[in-house]
């Protein structure tokens, strides 16, 4: 007769939880962490933290334009968009320290 889970199966369960238990530390330590990425030969920059939450931009006064205001509205846009990349990249790399490579949905 079974009492619980199959032996496999326990250790499993164990392997899974310990795993959350680390994604979750990453996380938080991502919150910590910062990317900064910057457009327009340093125009515009961007910092992201590592739980892709924007944190600053710098916008260079030689870029603003009121004659010309769609070049700072591409460059902040293009900034914004590497910045979260950059952020997202940087979650992937971290979380795939702790799943082996494993892309699994819905985890981060």
């Amino acid at each position: 007769m079974f009492k619980g889970a199959p032996p496999n199966m326990q250790g499993l369960m164990k392997q899974a939880q310990k795993m959350q238990e680390k994604m979750q530390a990453a996380q938080e330590e991502l919150k910590s962490r910062t990317v900064e990425e910057s457009v327009g030969g340093g125009m515009i920059t961007v910092v992201f933290t590592g739980a892709q939450e924007l944190k600053k931009i710098t916008i260079n006064k030689e870029v603003v334009d009121p004659e010309d205001i769609e070049t700072l509205q591409d460059l902040v846009l293009s900034a914004v968009n590497a910045g979260l990349k950059k952020a997202q990249d940087m979650m992937q790399e971290e979380m795939g320290k702790i799943t082996g490579g494993l892309n699994i949905p819905g985890l981060f």
